[in-house]
């Protein structure tokens, strides 16, 4: 029998094993394609793309579950509490990064453009809040152009 699991590149101090599903190619394809990872987009654009997918997902459980969701105003709370996470979320990024990111430099001393830097850093939680939030709105507008007969 073919022993799958083994030790990242052989290495059993790594801490990380590899497998089939880890260390396959269209694994790696996926996680190059997602925007924290993909090469060439700005730390705005990053949190922009980010926040959209969010703020797109995250309103549908506030709708559909939440404890208004038989009312007539189901619509505007879920849209309401999506905003509320959406501004806890971005509180916590900016948490993270007064914590983290003390200066404009790297550890090396050169100007760093991805999420190294408190500048971009910044650049990111605030593409994401825009995003978040643009995205929660246009499901508003599409939700809210829905008969309800058919919600």
């Amino acid at each position: 029998m073919a022993n799958f699991i083994k030790p990242y590149n052989d290495d059993p101090f790594v801490g990380h094993l590899a497998t089939p599903i880890t260390s396959s190619a269209i694994t790696k394809t996926i996680l190059k394609n997602l925007p924290a990872y993909r090469i060439g987009l700005t730390p705005l654009l990053r949190g922009l793309e980010i926040g959209l997918a969010h703020g797109y997902f995250i309103m549908g459980p506030f709708v559909k579950l939440g404890p208004l969701r038989n009312s007539e105003i189901a619509l505007l709370a879920g849209f309401l509490s999506t905003i509320g996470l959406i501004i806890i979320l971005t509180l916590g990024l900016t948490i993270y990064g007064a914590v983290v990111f003390t200066s404009d430099k790297d550890q090396n001393g050169s100007i760093e453009v991805d999420f190294q830097t408190k500048k971009s850093w910044d650049q990111f939680k605030g593409g994401f809040f825009v995003g978040a939030c643009g995205s929660a709105g246009f499901v508003l507008i599409c939700l809210s152009s829905i008969p309800t007969s058919i919600l």
